[in-house]
């Protein structure tokens, strides 16, 4: 069978999703395209995709970036954009021996803290002089659209030089108050590791590592922090516990005293999310647990005593504008936004009902 795509249907394709607000695209053997929309994975009412389709998809993608598709291709990622319509990161890979790919949409606008139904604490975190800021969560729940929206507040509100190093560029900045330099990996640079490096030499104030994925990363981070910048980063953990043990755990035993220490010393504030239905089903929204490096905090991290974290983080609240993910689930439900049952879905906690009783 020949492929039964061209050009102008695939960008047919891409440009719906933009339409119906879609936040990703697959592209697989044997099955039409298929939407996520509002959380949902909705087939399209397109023919079956064969093997010819998908991989004159994925030249496409990498045709814009004047390559072609590497012979043995397993997995890589890019992006590709539509002129006056947007831009999409893009995840080519190998599945029973076929090419597959899923397009995540990026929205040409970022939006601020309130639309983004974002805590304004946020805003709080940014003012930091240094130190390192962690948005956390697992995949497609909104860590790169919550940086974006973190960038903007501080393009708009500061005259910093921010220096993003991305596997692929995301959002596109114009610089407003602030200067801003996009730095692709592959493309702009050979790894996280040495554009951390390199970043030191080019006057920062903020750097925005987009993915703190492999151990030379990590301490590169960690390093620049210590330094007296700020830097910001990702991790695919779910709270402020496991992301403590994600990083500690990178490092070789002898060395995870030493690494508690000196997180303590650095780390600004972890920002953890979820994206929940609300309960008309037709849109997302978050669930935030913000913590706060207080002293309390920093002893806890230094001590290893991360089970006592979340406690802390509910009793910071007041004060510090802490939340931990139940106290933010509870306070959704109180105000209607979303059910008991989709809080009950996200939480940990056996108890949350008995919580949001006596709330």
């Amino acid at each position: 069978m020949g492929t039964k795509l061209n050009s102008g249907t695939f960008e047919q394709i891409l440009k719906i999703a933009f339409q119906k607000k879609v936040s990703d695209i697959h592209f697989e053997v044997d099955n039409p395209p298929m939407f996520r929309a509002r959380g949902h994975l909705l087939r399209s009412k397109l023919e079956n995709l064969t093997a010819e389709d998908t991989e004159f998809i994925a030249g496409a993608v990498m045709k814009q970036h004047g390559r072609e598709l590497p012979e043995g291709i397993k997995e890589f990622d890019t992006s590709y954009t539509i002129s006056n319509v947007g831009r999409f990161r893009v995840s080519i890979f190998r599945q029973r021996g076929n090419i597959g790919i899923v397009m995540r949409v990026i929205p040409h606008y970022i939006g601020t803290f309130e639309e983004l139904h974002l805590p304004p604490a946020l805003g709080q975190i940014i003012q930091a002089p240094n130190g390192l800021v962690l948005v956390t969560g697992p995949t497609g729940n909104g860590k790169s659209t919550t940086l974006a929206s973190m960038i903007r507040y501080m393009n708009e509100n500061f005259n910093y030089n921010i220096i993003t190093i991305e596997d692929p560029i995301e959002f596109l900045f114009t610089s407003n108050g602030s200067c801003i330099i996009q730095r692709e990996l592959g493309i702009d640079t050979d790894s996280f590791s040495g554009a951390l490096r390199a970043a030191m030499r080019m006057d920062p104030d903020v750097i925005m590592v987009g993915e703190m994925r492999e151990l030379e990363t990590i301490d590169a981070c960690i390093k620049a922090a210590e330094t007296g910048h700020l830097i910001f980063s990702t991790l695919h953990t779910n709270n402020a516990a496991s992301t403590i043990n994600r990083i500690v755990g990178y490092f070789p035993s002898d060395a995870q005293e030493i690494i508690r220490h000196r997180l303590a010393e650095i780390l600004v504030a972890t920002v953890s999310l979820r994206l929940v239905r609300d309960k008309s089903e037709e849109s997302i929204v978050p669930v935030v647990e913000i913590m706060h490096s207080t002293a309390v905090i920093r002893a806890c991290i230094r001590d290893g005593k991360l089970d006592e974290l979340e406690d802390h983080i509910e009793k910071g609240r007041d004060e510090y504008h802490m939340q931990s993910m139940d106290q933010h689930l509870i306070q959704l439900c109180k105000d209607e936004i979303i059910t008991l049952d989709e809080a009950k879905r996200i939480s940990r906690s056996s108890d949350l009902e008995r919580k949001l009783t006596y709330s």
